[in-house]
């Protein structure tokens, strides 16, 4: 369905917003403040003007972003930091009152930006990252009784942060999954071994995304591995099996244009970045990679395990097993809350290196 399509319909729904300058996205309670990151600077002009616009987050701080009492849909997140380091943030979003998060990944992997210092324009439908690297999402994330977003800083410094999350109040009808996003990593990735993106799901719904950080640790093509969803029961075989990690992200032929990597955005997948070696201390080769199942999410009753192969190319023209640096974060819904999320890496494990 276009978004369009309804547009000028009236709905029954009410508009709310948490941001510095509403900390509960409370009717009528915005820019209120007296006190805040933006005081010296409104110090002439007094309450309303901009007085916080901005959290500053202490090291080892976890901040409560939002408390939200359903029903309700979250409809759009906006943030951005002035961090100098790539995954100092950690954003976790719990339902229902649930202790396990269900998201539970750094910042700017949720984004698809894993290495955000070096800035890309990333284009699609549910989510954008805008200059100077602003983060954007779409994804509807219903819930019943309450929502709760934390932030946590694991660097070493203090980091700004603005933010806002615009919801809408209204009598959410029954039916609705979870949203659900898991961030992993391995490096290197063993040999002969593939890499997990999603695994220990149990409920019904549906995947609806994929974003991949792709390190790679030898010369030459490093995508000819296949994605493979074990679905309901799957064990040795899959039932959805794809021929290609371009493929899988809508390129093909190596996403190679006159002999080097060309970059693309669309609005349900792209690889919106590929960093280079630099001839002196950035010697791999990285890519950013998102598959958006918006049009074609995949459906799952029981459970469903998504993995990928890492493979190369062999003298003779054989299949090479590659250990690269693999990080992802898997993106779905399902009718109940995922308990099996698994540890999250360290601040060091996290380092892009």
């Amino acid at each position: 369905m276009n978004k369009m399509d309804g547009l000028s319909k009236i709905q029954n729904y009410e508009s709310r917003s948490i941001s510095a300058e509403n900390f509960t996205g409370e009717k009528g309670k915005g820019g209120m403040a007296e006190e805040g990151t933006g005081a010296p600077c409104a110090k002439d002009l007094g309450k309303g003007w901009k007085v916080s616009p901005s959290i500053l987050m202490q090291p080892g701080e976890i901040f409560e972003l939002a408390n939200i009492s359903g029903p309700a849909v979250i409809k759009h997140i906006w943030m951005v930091d002035n961090c100098d380091y790539n995954r100092r943030l950690i954003l976790r979003i719990y339902w229902e009152g649930s202790d396990t998060p269900s998201v539970e990944t750094p910042l700017c992997d949720f984004f698809a930006s894993a290495d955000y210092q070096n800035y890309a324009q990333l284009t699609s439908i549910p989510v954008c990252v805008n200059p100077k690297r602003a983060f954007n999402c779409y994804w509807d994330m219903p819930f019943y009784k309450n929502c709760r977003i934390t932030l946590e800083n694991i660097h070493f410094d203090p980091i700004t942060v603005y933010y806002q999350i615009d919801y809408i109040l209204y009598d959410l009808e029954p039916g609705h999954g979870y949203f659900h996003a898991q961030f992993r990593r391995t490096n290197p990735l063993p040999y002969k071994e593939v890499y997990t993106i999603l695994d220990n799901v149990k409920g019904n719904g549906h995947y609806v995304g994929t974003y991949l950080f792709w390190g790679v640790n030898n010369n030459g093509w490093w995508g000819e591995g296949e994605i493979k969803f074990y679905l309901d029961g799957d064990k040795e075989y899959p039932t959805i099996c794809g021929t290609g990690t371009e493929d899988y992200f809508c390129g093909s032929y190596n996403f190679d244009i006159g002999e080097k990597y060309q970059e693309f955005c669309t609005p349900y997948a792209g690889m919106s970045k590929v960093l280079r070696p630099d001839g002196l201390y950035q010697s791999n080769t990285r890519f950013s990679l998102y598959r958006w199942h918006i049009c074609d999410p995949i459906y799952f009753r029981k459970d469903i395990k998504v993995t990928i192969q890492a493979l190369g190319w062999r003298l003779g023209g054989r299949y090479r097993p590659l250990q690269d640096d693999i990080s992802s974060v898997a993106f779905w819904y399902q009718d109940t809350i995922c308990e099996a999320f698994p540890i999250l890496p360290t601040a060091d494990e996290l380092e892009i290196i």
